[in-house]
């Protein structure tokens, strides 16, 4: 499908986005009913729309915690071990300071006052994690971490989940010292690396890249339920719930699309072709649209301009709307959306450079940023508290 052929999809998208951020919120009595229709873990902040998980996280509904916050977008660079800052109203580069060994992803707190970047060090028992105050966007000391991945937290905030993905295994630490207090043996989950929470915060999936499966967490009793081989492809990557809560949408990126998971049965359901490579997941600022960023390769290590692109898929219908394409070719890997949604941020994991969408039209910029960029996340966003990774918000 040719890019012009798009335009009245993404048209009305942004439409549609556009006017949910101008929309009154609904009255208190529509948000207790909503809020009494899901009965979740303890400490975990209710649901306020049981039909849309991500609606605290709509366009410009940011909390007073994030006033002082500066608006950046942090890069973290695989390669040249360093953090490329963006100011997104000039789309220049302002800053760029050291990590540690092989920084993965830029992960919001729970409680959104500091952001924390994933030293895994591949190899070597040397990972960390650097925390950055968002209010400077100066990094702090950093604090030593065994194989720190990807990053969690449990639904309460009462504890991170460091994702020690060589050791597959689970590490559940202290929100701000870091201190560990128990781990978690996810056998037969080589690689695991990416997770979303049920709605009601009972429990988690989890992707195991390696062993083509996921893996859920009973996040109450701390115990795996099971895990699921998907039928096809065998490397997934991201995974996002839909708003309901009753589906998880996995990114697969042999498989060049996402599988549809039934949460509660854990059970495959569907499967939506998106593109080669299919990688990263982002809802929409209005929770209706999930951008898949689609890597351009089948391979971890892949070449530069390849046939990189983004879909959009409809949560409604599980369908695909739209498809981008990157003039050009490139690599679009892991990021989020703007608090206004109304910008696609992703780093260009084999190119060295940010892209950035423009979510109406689905034209995209390019930034040079450093070596490898991989996780990144803009900042602020939207919403009450933060799940982790590049800020799953809530």
């Amino acid at each position: 499908m040719k890019a012009d052929t798009l335009l009245l999809p993404a048209l009305a998208l942004c439409l549609a986005q556009a006017a949910l951020s101008q929309a009154p919120t609904g009255s208190a009595a529509f948000a207790e009913a909503s809020a009494a229709s899901v009965d979740v873990v303890a400490g975990m902040p209710p649901v306020i729309d049981a039909g849309n998980l991500y609606s605290e996280a709509r366009a410009g509904n940011l909390s007073a915690t994030v006033a002082a916050a500066l608006e950046r977008v942090y890069v973290p660079n695989l390669r040249s071990n360093d953090v490329s800052v963006i100011d997104p109203a000039t789309l220049q580069v302002v800053d760029r300071f050291k990590v540690g060994t092989n920084p993965q992803h830029i992960v919001p707190a729970w409680d959104l006052q500091t952001l924390w970047v994933t030293n895994n060090a591949e190899g070597s028992t040397h990972g960390s994690l650097t925390p950055i105050d968002p209010k400077t966007a100066k990094p702090g000391n950093p604090i030593d971490v065994d194989d720190p991945y990807n990053m969690y937290f449990t639904p309460d905030g009462r504890e991170a989940i460091v994702v020690a993905e060589a050791r597959e295994r689970l590490d559940f630490r202290d929100p701000h010292t870091m201190k560990l207090n128990s781990s978690l043996k996810v056998g037969g989950c080589k690689g695991i690396n990416h997770a979303d929470f049920s709605i009601d915060g009972r429990y988690a999936i989890f992707t195991c890249e390696f062993s083509g499966s996921l893996a859920k967490i009973d996040l109450v009793q701390r115990r795996v339920l099971g895990l699921l081989k998907l039928s096809k492809g065998g490397m997934p990557q991201d995974i996002r719930v839909t708003p309901d809560g009753k589906r998880f949408l996995v990114a697969d990126m042999m498989a060049d699309g996402t599988f549809v998971v039934d949460g509660e049965r854990f059970k495959e359901v569907g499967f939506i072709a998106t593109g080669v490579g299919t990688h990263g997941l982002y809802p929409s600022r209005d929770g209706t649209h999930l951008y898949v960023a689609n890597r351009g390769s089948n391979r971890i290590h892949g070449r530069r301009h390849g046939p990189g692109s983004v879909s959009v898929i409809d949560f409604a219908s599980l369908s695909v709307v739209a498809t981008w394409p990157i003039p050009g070719g490139g690599s679009p890997d892991m990021g989020n959306v703007s608090a206004d949604g109304r910008r696609l941020w992703l780093s260009g994991r084999y190119d060295d450079v940010v892209y950035v969408f423009d979510t109406a039209t689905g034209a995209v910029q390019q930034i040079p940023v450093g070596q490898e960029p991989h996780g990144l996340t803009v900042w602020p966003q939207p919403g009450r508290y933060s799940l982790g990774h590049t800020g799953n918000m809530r």
